[in-house]
């Protein structure tokens, strides 16, 4: 069966947010799942990966039975499918190196990351905290691009707000990989959330380390 050693899931949602223009959250998920994709097609893995676009992220559907991850991850709950582990790519292309440009949910966590938006995180639960450090570890040994990994709780401020919260809510361990969306970018859920405002360069080296860390959760 193809999935005898489970069934790592890689996910971004292609919806956004009404009168918005949605090349950051998601587009820059999307392309980079469409990339990822292409990327994988030819290797082989133990375990299987999928690649998968969900609908319905964004309110007003968001965390309702309506969201597009929470009903796949219902789906394949119920038949049965192997599911090891969730991948989310969410809002994963502004990066900038200036001075006190990134916030933080709680403002202690200040003092143990980076005040410059100028890397990717990666977040999980605490039911996911090994794979979260499995995900970082590959990411930095092979990326070239700035890193922060984070295990949180749920009801801090952000730490929920994609898929992964989906396959949380039905039992899977879930990361999710973002530039942090509203804690650093200026135009999150915005009209000017336009093309020219993402970091390309940037963009391409992070899909070069979520290879990484899909090869190594894929092992």
């Amino acid at each position: 069966m193809e999935d005898s050693a489970g069934i790592l899931v890689v996910g971004a949602h292609y919806d956004s947010l009404i009168h918005t223009s949605g090349a950051n959250d998601n587009g820059s998920g999307v392309s980079a799942l469409l990339e990822l994709a292409r990327l994988f097609s030819d290797k082989k893995l133990r375990k299987t990966v999928r690649f998968v676009a969900f609908v319905n992220e964004e309110p007003p559907f968001f965390k309702t039975s309506q969201m597009g991850s929470l009903v796949y991850a219902k789906q394949v709950q119920e038949n049965g499918d192997r599911i090891v582990g969730m991948i989310s790519l969410e809002t994963i292309g502004y990066y900038t190196s200036e001075t006190l440009s990134q916030k933080y949910p709680l403002p202690l966590l200040r003092f143990f990351y980076p005040d410059r938006g100028d890397f990717l995180a990666l977040v999980g639960n605490f039911t996911s905290r090994n794979m979260l450090k499995r995900g970082v570890k590959a990411f930095r040994q092979h990326g070239a691009f700035p890193s922060e990994g984070i295990v949180a709780p749920g009801w801090l401020i952000g730490v929920d707000w994609s898929d992964h919260w989906s396959f949380w809510k039905t039992g899977y361990p879930a990361i999710m990989a973002t530039d942090t969306a509203l804690f650093r970018y200026p135009y999150y859920h915005d009209a000017d959330d336009t093309p020219d405002k993402i970091d390309y360069d940037a963009l391409a080296r992070v899909v070069s380390g979520l290879q990484e860390v899909i090869a190594e959760l894929g092992k």
